[in-house]
């Protein structure tokens, strides 16, 4: 049986929507319609025979054939973008999109920036910062760095670097606590893991007072508060050397805890392509204890 011919103009369109995850934000991607998003889908399914998504409350759910075809044409036309542009005279530039957890963009990576694009010229990086939440495929990425445990489904990540967490405070509040146990009677400013608070009282034997303080998903948020004398905050402490530096911030207590590292990941079924490779590398240099 002939494989029917099957037009170009539909297989981006169902790449995006993939990425996307949804037919509006396609359209908006596309700048055309969403009725014309969805033409371009179903009339790719009548060509293969095959639904590709599944259209449910909860928004698009991709089949199984729609997940086998995605990375093949997203790869595909990541290679074409490459050719053109070599042909269109950007003969050694190659795109590498990575999110980054804010904290770690800020605290360690973009002091360093200069460094990877004197090193390499040939790679145009681009940076999509996040507060740890990231979907690769989705946000249109080819890999990403968070911090956590290292369980992320679907994806091949390295390890980078540990980023154990002790409380940092304004040095006046820091002047008046002696002893863990006087943290009692400050704001304990709380990130999204509700675990780490206890966790640290606990390294240092310390019954945990009541934590109450606001909650927030930015370290970068919580150690501006901390830094203005909201509260005490429970931060990665290499993340913040430039405040400690500043006189902005100050670690009252040794003692700290580990809650994870920060990871680099990417899909597992994505060809990897040489800047992935090479960014990987310069960050093997850049952090000894990479793993």
């Amino acid at each position: 049986m002939d494989r029917p011919d099957l037009p170009l103009n539909a297989l981006r369109v169902f790449e995006v929507a993939m990425r996307q995850g949804s037919f509006t934000k396609a359209a908006t991607e596309l700048r055309v319609t969403q009725a014309a998003v969805s033409h371009q889908i179903a009339r790719l399914e009548d060509l293969l025979g095959t639904a590709l998504f599944l259209r449910t409350s909860q928004g698009l759910v991709p089949t199984d054939e729609g997940r086998l075809l995605f990375p093949v044409l997203e790869h595909g036309f990541d290679a074409m973008a490459h050719v053109l542009d070599r042909l269109g005279g950007r003969r050694d530039v190659e795109v590498l999109k990575v999110g980054v957890n804010t904290t770690f963009a800020l605290g360690w990576l973009v002091p360093r920036l200069a460094s990877f694009r004197a090193a390499h010229p040939e790679i145009d990086l681009r940076i999509s910062s996040n507060n740890n939440r990231v979907e690769i495929l989705r946000e249109g990425l080819d890999m990403a760095i968070r911090f956590g445990t290292g369980g992320w489904t679907g994806h091949d990540t390295i390890p980078l670097m540990e980023a154990p967490l002790s409380p940092l405070c304004a040095p006046e509040m820091a002047s008046r606590l002696e002893s863990p146990a006087d943290l009692g009677r400050t704001v304990l400013l709380r990130s999204y893991r509700s675990a780490e608070w206890p966790g640290w009282f606990a390294v240092t034997g310390t019954p945990c007072p009541p934590v109450a303080g606001p909650v927030f998903d930015s370290s970068v948020a919580l150690a501006e508060l901390a830094a203005s004398g909201a509260g005490a905050a429970l931060l990665p402490v290499a993340m913040f050397e430039g405040h400690i530096r500043q006189g902005r911030l100050t670690q009252p207590f040794d003692a700290t805890v580990s809650a994870g590292k920060y990871y680099l990941g990417w899909p597992s079924d994505r060809p990897a392509k040489g800047a992935m490779t090479t960014f990987a590398q310069w960050l093997s240099e850049q952090l000894p204890d990479l793993a």
